[in-house]
């Protein structure tokens, strides 16, 4: 409002003052144009009265008595111009003084019954005036012209320039001093409910404006308790969506059991069946291992989130050996979809709880690989310097836009939810990679290009 006000102020005087002052200028050049009129008009006349211009004179072209004349009058004190120069037909005939401010041809523009008149700068700075005009001797045409010195007028504007700029910076500051005064009255009661307005942002949902009145800002104030007052009825809903979302997940947790129980005992079928191969046997074997670990990891899901437990033992463990086993499970997945998965591991070791850390894996490439439409690559990169290990998985997929990367790793929260839908997401998979390394005391990230692909990245502590 301050700055408003002080601009509009500027604005108005600035625009009005110099209105006045163009004006002021233009009317004083209107008179000193006048003026100049009427003292050329005068010399014209006694020129043309002049006498004894003989025949031989105009001959000769030596108009003594012109001559003498102009020199009367140019030796008089009181006139004002600056120089005066007669012309006939072919040429000056006779300058008074200053030759060299006759650089133009202004006779030619001069009429019958008219005068021609041009304002200049001379190479002095000096503002000057030029009239020319024509009278008749005999049968020739003279012509006859002078400069007037007009500087005194612009040098008025000049100084009425300096004292306007001044008058203006005055008016400014107090202007800008009043209106501060007012925007500082008028907004008193908007700073105290900023305040309450941080208070409830910091987490006190109890806190209201105490401002009374019918005025504009009263009703505001009313407003905002109201506000208030459904926005804490929103955030206390929210919390118990919270609630029921986390007993959801402990549920799902519990729920994997039951699958990973039939994976058993199919696997413990197939491997006491008479008819079974070696190589069967061995894939018998294989499911059943598996199903015995997710089923191990079920269980730890659920201790991490539901009963939020921390005291997992963690381990030194290889991890170039943990990725080409997350690979080979993998692989027959990927084929299937014709991604390549590829992977090139720095040696050294790693404090992690593998069960859990291997599920991060899986979610990390499965992800992945439902961003890829066909075929594509997934490449996992492991590096380890110093006292830091970084796991990054790279796919060649859709990517996520910008907007959605604050998001992505919210609990139940799916970039495309039809697409997520149909390839059986349902938006746990990074919230649970992101309490894994939370877990780790590692970190996770995302790096995204839409249209390019995804990278996400696992910084862990290495075994030193």
């Amino acid at each position: 409002m301050m700055i408003a006000f002080t601009v509009l102020l500027a604005l108005a005087f600035g625009v009005g003052g110099s209105v006045l002052i163009v004006t002021s200028t233009n009317d004083a050049l209107n008179q000193m144009e006048d003026a100049v009129v009427s003292t050329h008009r005068l010399l014209l006349y006694s020129l043309s009265t002049v006498s004894g211009v003989t025949k031989a004179d105009q001959d000769n072209r030596e108009y003594n008595a012109l001559v003498n004349a102009l020199t009367r009058l140019d030796s008089q004190s009181g006139h004002n111009w600056r120089t005066l120069r007669l012309s006939d037909e072919e040429g000056p005939v006779y300058i008074t003084r200053e030759r060299s401010l006759y650089n133009n041809r202004l006779i030619d523009n001069v009429g019958s019954e008219s005068f021609a008149i041009m304002t200049f700068k001379s190479e002095e700075g000096d503002y000057l005036v030029q009239i020319a005009g024509q009278f008749e001797v005999g049968s020739s045409v003279m012509y006859l012209e002078g400069i007037h010195d007009i500087s005194h007028v612009f040098t008025a504007r000049h100084y009425q320039l300096i004292v306007y700029r001044w008058l203006i910076i005055i008016i400014v500051i107090i202007g800008a001093a009043f209106s501060w005064l007012l925007s500082f009255i008028m907004t008193l009661p908007l700073r105290r409910l900023s305040r309450v307005t941080r208070t409830i942002a910091s987490g006190d949902l109890t806190c209201r404006a105490a401002l009374g009145g019918k005025d504009e800002i009263g009703t505001l104030a009313t407003d905002f308790n109201d506000m208030a007052d459904r926005l804490e009825v929103t955030i206390n809903e929210m919390k118990d969506t919270m609630r029921r979302q986390e007993e959801f997940m402990g549920g799902l947790a519990h729920e994997l059991k039951t699958p990973m129980t039939s994976i058993i005992g199919y696997a413990d079928l197939l491997r006491g069946h008479s008819l079974s191969e070696e190589d069967k046997r061995d894939a018998a074997n294989y499911i059943f291992m598996e199903g015995r670990r997710l089923e191990v990891l079920s269980l730890k899901l659920l201790d991490l989130i539901v009963l939020k437990k921390r005291d997992f033992t963690f381990i030194p463990t290889n991890m170039k050996k943990l990725i080409e086993d997350v690979a080979r499970m993998l692989k027959p997945v990927l084929e299937k979809q014709d991604i390549n998965l590829s992977y090139e591991c720095g040696e050294g070791e790693c404090m992690i709880e593998p069960d859990l850390f291997m599920s991060l894996l899986l979610n990390i490439i499965d992800n992945a690989r439902k961003a890829i439409d066909g075929a594509g690559e997934i490449f996992i990169r492991t590096r380890i310097f110093g006292d830091s290990c970084e796991i990054r998985v790279t796919d060649n997929g859709r990517g996520i836009p910008e907007t959605e990367l604050q998001n992505i790793k919210d609990a139940f929260y799916r970039v495309d939810k039809s697409r997520s839908r149909a390839q059986g997401g349902v938006g746990l998979g990074l919230r649970l990679c992101d309490e894994i390394a939370s877990l780790h005391d590692g970190v996770l990230s995302i790096e995204s290009k839409l249209g390019e692909g995804t990278s996400v990245i696992v910084t862990l502590k290495a075994v030193a």
